[in-house]
């Protein structure tokens, strides 16, 4: 075995370390200072206000604010936000007879994490089984035929550049969005929109109508919604498209219903990583909280929407969201096609 192999795993009765547990293991001291703000944060109503004082437009919301997130007392909500302020996750400021709240500068990072990756990936996790793929015996000769079939619908475009951009899309699925069914068919779709992305860059005649790109983290809620509602009032007078910085493996739950009844196309709805070429293609991108990942292109407009997580919300919260999005799609909108209606 060479000296810069890792030892083979121990099976059967005889385990014997190999290393110490301190070489792997967080360190006693960090641990229970990590555990200490997660049992901050292991509250529920705690985690409402976060999520409330996170995505306030101001970035900040006044206590009084806060306490109409649950019915409960203004001390129990002081209560609360003392505990979060406590162990850092929240900054607050008094102005007059009111506390207006925060989110810490230094743990920003760590709680957009927490709402946007963690917390919707749990809820997945509790209502969807895994469904393992029977592994193809021959990916790449799958892929070149996937490829040939885009090229002869592609046909402006290199077949070499064809055939590069299926297997890359398959790999950033199978890699990075977590897909774990139907990963070939797929792939093409996100190919497909991959090249029409490309010729629309390349060709200045493939670009006859604007095309907006909605960001968010998992592309599974807010950015699908959004894109979803925009062809719905557009039609094929703007093109849709949406992304994620770190994409789920599905579209959340809470938000299929809502992109059926806005008549979403079931084989286009599955979580996209972001790519430069959709950002290239784009004359408008929305960010809707996936931070600093998207690109900044000269000539592109960039708006940043702050709004909830429907993942993360009560059917009624779902329902404010939609209409949110819903309101803020329809003026983008009136300011593309101001002679539509």
């Amino acid at each position: 075995m060479s000296a810069l192999s890792p030892a083979a795993p121990a099976t059967g009765a005889d385990c014997t370390p190999t290393a110490s547990p301190d070489a792997h293991a967080m360190g006693a001291e960090a641990a229970a200072q990590v555990a200490t703000v997660l049992k901050a944060l292991a509250d529920p109503l705690r985690l409402r206000m976060l999520s409330f004082v996170t995505t306030s437009s101001a970035g900040e919301a006044c206590v009084c604010d806060i306490a109409t997130v649950a019915d409960v007392s203004q001390p129990t909500v002081s209560h609360h936000l003392k505990v979060l302020k406590d162990v850092g996750v929240l900054t607050s400021e008094r102005r007059g007879t009111w506390v207006w709240y925060r989110v810490a500068p230094g743990v920003k990072g760590a709680v957009s994490a927490l709402l946007e990756s963690f917390a919707p990936a749990a809820l997945d996790a509790a209502h969807r089984r895994e469904q393992p793929l029977a592994g193809l015996e021959d990916v790449d000769a799958t892929l070149v035929r996937v490829a040939d079939r885009l090229a002869a619908r592609h046909a402006d475009l290199a077949p070499e550049l064809v055939l590069r951009t299926v297997r890359e899309s398959y790999a950033a699925l199978a890699r990075g969005a977590g897909i774990n069914a139907h990963l070939v068919p797929t792939a093409e779709r996100f190919a497909d929109q991959r090249l029409a992305d490309i010729a629309r860059t390349t060709t200045p005649a493939a670009a006859p109508v604007p095309q907006v790109l909605f960001v968010c983290v998992a592309n599974a809620g807010r950015s699908q919604l959004a894109a979803a509602l925009l062809q719905h009032h557009a039609g094929d007078a703007v093109i849709a498209r949406s992304a994620g910085s770190a994409p789920a493996g599905a579209v959340h739950a809470a938000v299929r219903p809502l992109l059926a009844e806005l008549g979403a196309n079931a084989d286009t709805v599955f979580p996209k990583p972001l790519t430069d070429d959709a950002v290239r293609a784009a004359d408008v991108v929305v960010t809707m909280g996936c931070g600093d990942t998207c690109p900044i292109l000269p000539g592109t407009r960039y708006e940043e929407w702050v709004v909830g997580d429907p993942a993360l919300a009560s059917p009624e919260g779902v329902a404010a969201i939609r209409d949110d999005i819903d309101a803020r799609v329809r003026a983008l909108l009136t300011d593309l096609l101001p002679t539509t209606p």
